[in-house]
C-alpha cells in the first residue's frame, strides 16, 4: 500500500508557469487556464449527473420506506459519515501526493458506486438495506474526493485567483443543480429511478476525460509533505493558533450542520406539507439553486480577498431568510424564499471556503482544508437524524425554520467569543 501511494507523490515543480504579475481579471478569469476549464467542464456534466442522483435517492428511499422522513435521514447520515473519520486523512493524502492521481482513483470508486445501484435499481433488486450501504461506500469516496478536489483547485490557478476560482466552482456546482433536479423529476416519472442513476455513472466520463487531458507542467505545485508522525496533530495545532480561522470554521460547523442541511427535507416539504409529486421537489431544489447561481456569480465579480466580516454578515442573512422560508404559506412563496436563502448561502460557502484557503500556508492547505470539509459536511451525521425527527414531530416545516435561528444565533456567539480571544491574546 505505501509503495501505491509513494508512485502518488507529486514531482515538486518550483517554477509557476503563469506568472502572477499577468494574473488577469474579471468574472471568468480563472477559465483562462486550460487546466481548469478542462476540469470546469467535466464537473459541470459529473455535477448535474450528482443531483440527479441526489434527487432518484431521495425518492427512492421514501418509495422503499413508504415517506418515510427518518429514513430519508439515515441515508443522508450514512452518505456523510464517513466525512468525520475521513476527511482529515484525506486532506493529508492532499499535502502528501499527486491531487490529480487521487481524483483519477476517487472518480472511478464513485462511478462504480452509482452504476451498482442504477443496476440493482433497474432488474427490480434493490432493498433499502442495499441503498443504505451503497450510501455508505459512497460517502467514503466522497470524503477522500471533496478535501483533495478543494486543494488542487488551488493548484490549478494560482493563489491570485483563488477567490474566483472558488466562486466559479459554486457557479459550476449551481448550474449542475438547476439542471440535474429538474432533469431528474421528469426522468423519474418517465423512466424511473434507476435509468437516473445509470445516466449518473456515464456522467463520470467527462470528468476522468478532463483529468487525463491535464498539462501536469502547469500545475502551481508546493513541495509535497513528507511522510511523518503527527501531522494530522499538527494541522489542528495550526489551526488552534489562529483565532479568526477558528471563528470562520465554527460558523461553518453550525451553519452547515443545522442550516444548509435543511435542503435534505425538501422532498418532505413538497410531498408531506404540499402534497406533491418529484416534480415538485425537482422544482424546490432547482429555486434553491437559481439563488446559489445568483451568489456565486456575485461574488465570481467581487473584487479583493474576502474577510471576516463577509462570512459572518452572510450567514446571518442566511439564519433569517431561511426562518422566514419556513414560515411561508403557500408552494409560490416558499419557491421565491428559497431563491434569496441560496444567495445567502453561496455567499456565505464562498467567502468561507476561500478565506481559509487564502490565510494558510500552502503546505497546511490540504489538510485545514480536510478540517473545513469535516465541519462543512461532517455534521451532516448529527444533523440530518435531528431534522427527520423534528420533522416527523413537528412537520416539514420546522426544521427549515430551527435550522435558521440557530444558524443566526450561531453569529452572534462566535463574534462575541472572537472579540473576546482577541482582547485576551491583546492583553497577554
Amino acid at each position: 500500500m505505501t509503495d501505491t501511494l509513494d508512485r502518488l507523490a507529486p514531482p515538486v515543480d518550483h517554477a509557476e508557469t503563469d506568472a502572477s504579475a499577468a494574473v488577469p481579471t474579471g468574472m471568468f478569469a480563472s477559465l483562462r487556464s486550460r487546466n481548469y476549464r478542462l476540469f470546469a467542464s467535466g464537473q459541470v456534466v459529473s455535477l448535474a449527473g450528482t443531483w440527479m442522483q441526489r434527487v432518484a435517492q431521495d425518492w427512492l428511499v421514501l418509495e422503499l420506506s413508504g415517506g418515510s422522513a427518518v429514513a430519508l435521514g439515515i441515508a443522508a447520515t450514512l452518505q456523510f459519515a464517513p466525512m468525520l473519520v475521513l476527511s482529515l486523512w484525506g486532506g493529508m493524502l492532499a499535502d502528501r501526493y499527486d491531487k490529480r492521481r487521487i481524483l483519477l482513483v476517487v472518480q472511478i470508486g464513485l462511478g462504480a458506486c452509482a452504476l451498482a445501484l442504477g443496476l440493482l435499481d433497474v432488474t427490480g433488486l434493490v432493498t433499502l438495506w442495499q441503498v443504505f450501504a451503497l450510501c455508505l461506500v459512497l460517502g467514503c469516496f466522497s470524503a477522500v474526493d471533496v478535501p483533495v478536489r478543494q486543494a488542487f483547485v488551488a493548484e490549478m490557478v494560482g493563489p491570485e485567483r483563488l477567490p474566483n476560482a472558488v466562486a466559479l466552482n459554486s457557479m459550476t456546482f449551481n448550474v449542475a443543480r438547476i439542471v440535474g433536479p429538474a432533469i431528474a423529476g421528469v426522468l423519474i416519472a418517465a423512466v424511473g429511478t434507476g435509468g437516473v442513476f445509470l445516466l449518473n455513472a456515464v456522467s463520470f466520463a467527462a470528468v476522468l476525460a478532463g483529468l487525463l487531458r491535464m498539462n501536469p507542467d502547469r500545475l502551481h505545485r508546493s513541495p509535497p509533505t513528507a511522510r511523518q508522525p503527527g501531522q494530522l496533530r499538527e494541522g489542528l495545532r495550526y489551526v488552534r493558533g489562529r483565532p479568526e480561522l477558528m471563528a470562520v470554521l465554527a460558523l461553518v460547523f453550525f451553519v452547515s450542520t443545522f442550516g444548509i442541511t435543511f435542503y435534505l427535507t425538501l422532498a418532505l416539504l413538497a410531498r408531506n406539507e404540499f402534497g406533491l409529486g418529484a416534480d415538485a421537489y425537482g422544482w424546490l431544489t432547482t429555486f434553491l439553486a437559481v439563488g446559489s447561481l445568483l451568489g456565486a456569480t456575485l461574488a465570481a465579480r467581487r473584487r479583493g480577498r474576502p474577510q471576516w466580516r463577509l462570512v459572518a454578515w452572510s450567514a446571518l442573512a442566511f439564519g433569517v431568510l431561511e426562518t422566514a422560508a419556513g414560515l411561508m404559506p403557500n408552494f409560490a412563496s416558499t419557491g421565491v424564499m428559497l431563491v434569496l436563502v441560496g444567495v445567502a448561502a453561496l455567499t456565505f460557502t464562498t467567502a468561507a471556503n476561500a478565506t481559509v484557503q487564502l490565510s494558510v500556508d500552502r503546505g497546511m492547505r490540504g489538510r485545514v482544508m480536510g478540517l473545513y470539509l469535516l465541519l462543512f459536511l461532517g455534521g451532516t451525521p448529527l444533523g440530518a437524524p435531528l431534522l427527520g425527527v423534528v420533522a416527523e414531530t413537528f412537520g416539514a416545516r420546522a426544521p427549515i425554520v430551527a435550522g435558521g435561528v440557530i444558524s443566526a444565533l450561531s453569529v452572534a456567539v462566535v463574534a462575541l467569543w472572537l472579540r473576546r480571544r482577541k482582547g485576551t491574546l491583546a492583553n497577554a
